[in-house]
C-alpha cells in the first residue's frame, strides 16, 4: 500500500476536500553500499577539513553560501528556520487552464491525491468535472517546508498531482547554442519524414518497454550471490556517425517499416536534379503527364 506523506485539503473557491497526498512512482535503480575491498564492512564518510585534518560532527557544522571564490556567507539554522514558508495543510487551487498550455519541462515529481472518508463526494465531482472540461488545476502547497507550484490533472478516476519547477528553474531555449532559426528542410524531405512518422504511429503501452540493463544487473546480483560467475556482455563503443544524405537515409528507414506487400514509390524527387530540369512547353496536343501522388500509410 502506498504511503501517505502529506494530509490536508484542497481549496478552490469555498469548497474543501480532504485529501491525503501519496507517492505514485517508486524508484527501482539498484544502489550499492561502499565496503572495504573484501566486502566484510561497510565504509562511512566523514567531515573533515583538508588543511588541518580535523574532523567534525555533522551536527556541529555552519552552512555557508558561496558568494566568490572561497569566501561564504554564514547562515544559522535559526535564521533558516525564520525564513521558512508556514506549514500548511491546504493545496490552493489558483487557476483552471489546458494540460497543453504547460509544457512537460515543468513537471517534476508526481502523487496520487486520495480523498478521505468525508471528502469522497467532492473528490468524485472534482475529478469528474475537471475531465470532462479537459482542464488542468494549477495550485500552490507547502510540503516538507519547501513552498511547491503544482498541477493537478483528473484522469477521470483519480486526481493526479505533479510537482513543478517555477520558471526561473527551466533553462530559456533562447541560451542554447545550436538551435536553427526556422526549418530549412525541403518539401520533398518533410514529406518523406511525414510518411515515416506515420509509418511509426502507434499507441503508447508503458508495460511494452523495460529497462534492460537494471533486469540484466539484478538477475547477475542474483546469480553471483547463488555461486555463478558474471560474464561480461560484448561492449558496442561505435561511434555513429552523422547523416549527411537525409533523403537516402529516410527512404531506407521507410522501407524497412513497411509491412509485408506494401511499397515505398521509388521515385523520390531529387531536389538537386530536379531543378536543372526544365519544364516541358504546353501545346493544345500534349500535356505533361503527371504521377499519381503516393498514398500516405495507414499507421501501424
Amino acid at each position: 500500500m502506498a504511503r501517505s506523506i502529506w494530509s490536508g485539503s484542497i481549496s478552490f473557491g469555498l469548497v474543501n476536500i480532504p485529501v491525503r497526498l501519496v507517492t505514485a512512482v517508486r524508484d527501482s535503480s539498484i544502489r550499492f553500499h561502499l565496503l572495504t575491498p573484501d566486502g566484510t564492512c561497510r565504509l562511512r564518510q566523514k567531515l573533515y577539513c583538508p588543511e588541518t585534518g580535523k574532523e567534525y560532527d555533522f551536527k556541529k557544522a555552519a552552512r555557508g553560501y558561496e558568494v566568490a571564490p572561497d569566501q561564504y556567507v554564514l547562515v544559522d539554522e535559526n535564521e533558516i528556520a525564520r525564513l521558512k514558508p508556514e506549514a500548511g495543510h491546504s493545496i490552493q487551487i489558483v487557476a483552471f487552464v489546458e494540460l497543453a498550455q504547460i509544457d512537460p519541462s515543468y513537471f517534476d515529481r508526481t502523487y496520487y491525491l486520495v480523498p478521505e472518508k468525508n471528502g469522497a463526494k467532492a473528490y468524485a465531482l472534482l475529478a469528474a468535472a475537471m475531465a470532462e472540461k479537459r482542464r488542468v488545476a494549477v495550485a500552490q502547497l507547502v510540503m516538507r517546508d519547501q513552498q511547491h507550484l503544482a498541477a493537478i490533472r483528473s484522469n477521470g478516476r483519480a486526481l493526479v498531482l505533479h510537482t513543478m519547477y517555477y520558471d526561473d528553474e527551466v533553462v530559456d531555449l533562447g541560451s542554447l547554442e545550436g538551435l536553427p532559426a526556422t526549418s530549412s528542410s525541403a518539401k520533398a524531405e518533410l514529406k518523406m519524414a511525414d510518411q515515416l512518422i506515420q509509418a511509426l504511429s502507434s499507441t503508447f503501452r508503458p508495460a511494452q518497454f523495460k529497462d534492460d540493463f537494471r533486469d540484466r544487473l539484478r538477475g547477475a546480483i542474483e546469480a553471483k550471490a547463488d555461486g555463478a560467475e558474471i560474464v561480461s556482455a560484448p561492449s558496442d563503443d561505435r561511434e555513429i556517425p552523422p547523416t549527411f544524405n537525409i533523403m537516402a537515409a529516410l527512404k531506407k528507414s521507410l522501407e524497412r517499416t513497411a509491412k509485408p506487400g506494401a511499397s515505398v514509390s521509388k521515385k523520390t524527387p531529387d531536389t538537386k536534379t530536379a531543378s536543372k530540369k526544365t519544364a516541358p512547353k504546353k501545346t493544345a496536343a500534349t500535356r505533361p503527364s503527371r504521377a499519381a501522388p503516393a498514398k500516405r500509410r495507414r499507421s501501424a
